[in-house]
């Protein structure tokens, strides 16, 4: 058996990567939002943020694929 060096892209895992960020940071959005007075304002902007932040996470788990 040879050992494949580059890692295999699979969508479901990425996909999973990317809500599982965009859900963390919509979640910690809606906390400061919440402490701030407006938590729909918060987890947009949490959401927003995450989606950047949910991009390069796919990014930096499937580096050797886009390589």
């Amino acid at each position: 058996m040879q050992g494949n060096s580059r890692s295999t892209f699979q969508p479901a895992e990425a996909g999973a990567v990317l809500a599982g960020t965009m859900g963390a940071c919509g979640g910690a959005g809606a906390l400061v939002g919440w402490a701030a007075g407006n938590t729909g304002y918060g987890a947009l902007a949490g959401v927003v943020i995450g989606l950047p932040a949910g991009v390069f996470a796919v990014y930096r788990r499937f580096k050797g694929y886009f390589s």
